[in-house]
């Protein structure tokens, strides 16, 4: 009889043929070339047929029992739940994943390549969705396949959850799973999504920070007037946002708003992030180390503190400027917040941050964008510890365990609606240009993911629950 360590070798080289053998570029191909970007007007027919006629049947095939529900907000996107039940006595977990993509912006993608098509080049494999989501769960779902062929059992119970809905701000996520609290009950959440904290390091982490848009607008007056005759009689709105946007950080970008620093960066959570370097991998941008909070190491600034960012500004026409003083300005900002921060007190906080600073005229207007809160995992929590030693005895590496990824994805949904631990195990890294023309996957951290969840998967239905 095989051994046990044995049959576990065969479900990890049964994953590594899968992409040497060129399975998962062929899966990876057929699902990049449906156009699911969600925020496309017209895009739900290529949603429903993303869950329908590609995830659908290929889980079917290992048993798992599908079906798709609308979405409760009316016009976006459908969800798909398909479950396999095993034996009620061991641990169900909960996979999920998001089958939309962001807009393919086709004319900005370097020659010879197309966000509908995978093209590998080298380590490189390209594609929109390659990296956020459609590699990722495709890594996933393959790497329980192999785990089905070897054992002829996962020995759990698995359900998984794929919203098209993600790049849109999972709209009708949270009231869709407190419908389906039951469908969806798990032990805890093992997914993917998001960036490594390296290319070469393989990571963990346990939650995210939380992120809500705003505009800080500013108008002065009607019209725009002559900068020869009014110049230094009129006030500027460009001038006086640009100030009010000076007083919430410092010159190096330091949050100066008392309610926006947080006091929830333990020392359990520095010991968590002092093995992580942060390193954006090939073609990344250099980290400014003058940067952001100046008591803080790399990791912790953005792992473990909030960060505000101006994400665009505009004054008059820049793109036709004119001798004129512009009669009003706005800025598009964020803020990027940890547990520990108060979402209901972020805008409030900042209305009376600029009031005493003395720019009671520049307006604080909420943006449409959902505002996704933050969650944070105890780097002790057993499932995250189970996990980190699943993938260190596969890789023969330690993987890095941050509580919480600097990006944000609905966490809270699983955490707080669900009431389930989440442990994140991304397949991606920082300089993948998600969300940008050129997206792409690293060939050498798909091969690993793929071995690594197929051990991962291999050891929850190994030993006795975790909890």
């Amino acid at each position: 009889m095989q051994s046990t360590a044995a049959a576990r070798a065969g479900a990890i080289e049964r994953a590594q043929r899968y992409f040497d053998g060129g399975g998962f570029i062929a899966d990876l191909q057929r699902r990049v070339a449906i156009r699911t970007a969600s925020q496309e007007a017209g895009s739900l027919p290529a949603l429903e047929a993303y869950l329908d006629a590609e995830i659908a049947p290929a889980l079917a095939k290992l048993g798992y029992e599908c079906r798709m529900f609308d979405n409760p907000v009316e016009g976006f996107g459908p969800f798909l739940i398909a479950k396999r039940t095993e034996d009620a006595a061991r641990p169900t977990v909960l996979t999920y994943g998001h089958g939309d993509v962001i807009r393919g912006q086709d004319e900005q993608w370097r020659s010879g390549l197309s966000p509908w098509r995978v093209v590998v080049e080298g380590e490189r494999i390209y594609g929109r969705g390659t990296a956020d989501n459609k590699g990722q769960h495709t890594i996933n779902i393959a790497a329980l396949e192999c785990v089905l062929a070897e054992r002829g059992a996962l020995g759990f119970n698995s359900t998984i959850l794929l919203e098209t809905g993600e790049e849109t701000g999972s709209p009708g996520l949270e009231a869709f799973c407190r419908a389906h609290r039951d469908r969806l009950a798990a032990d805890v959440l093992i997914g993917s999504d998001g960036p490594r904290l390296a290319p070469g390091r393989p990571t963990i982490f346990g939650g995210t920070r939380g992120t809500i848009n705003f505009d800080l607008k500013l108008t002065l007056r009607e019209g725009a007037h002559h900068s020869g005759n009014w110049g230094g009689l009129l006030a500027n709105p460009g001038i006086v946002l640009a100030h009010a946007i000076a007083c919430i950080t410092d010159a190096r970008g330091q949050i100066r708003v008392p309610e926006w620093r947080p006091d929830t960066l333990t020392d359990r959570v520095r010991g968590a992030l002092a093995d992580a370097q942060v390193e954006a991998g090939e073609g990344g941008p250099k980290i400014d180390a003058d940067w952001g909070e100046a008591s803080l190491t790399p990791a912790e600034r953005v792992f473990g503190w909030n960060s505000f960012e101006v994400l665009a500004f505009r004054t008059g026409n820049p793109d036709r400027p004119v001798n004129a003083i512009p009669p009003h300005a706005v800025a598009h900002c964020q803020l990027r917040f940890v547990v520990g921060t108060d979402p209901a007190d972020i805008l409030p906080a900042l209305r009376r941050h600029l009031d005493s600073h003395g720019f009671a005229q520049v307006e604080v207007v909420a943006a449409k964008d959902v505002v996704m809160h933050a969650t944070r995992l105890d780097p002790d929590n057993p499932w995250a510890k189970f996990a980190a030693a699943s993938i260190e005895r596969t890789t023969g590496r330690r993987p890095v365990l941050l509580p919480n990824l600097g990006g944000s994805l609905p966490n809270e949904v699983f955490t707080d609606v669900l009431g389930m631990p989440t442990v994140w195990v991304p397949h991606s890294y920082a300089a993948c240009s998600q969300h940008a023309p050129n997206e792409h996957l690293l060939a050498p951290v798909a091969r690993e993911g793929l071995r690594m969840m197929a051990g991962l998967f291999w050891d929850l239905g190994e030993g006795p629950a975790v909890g």
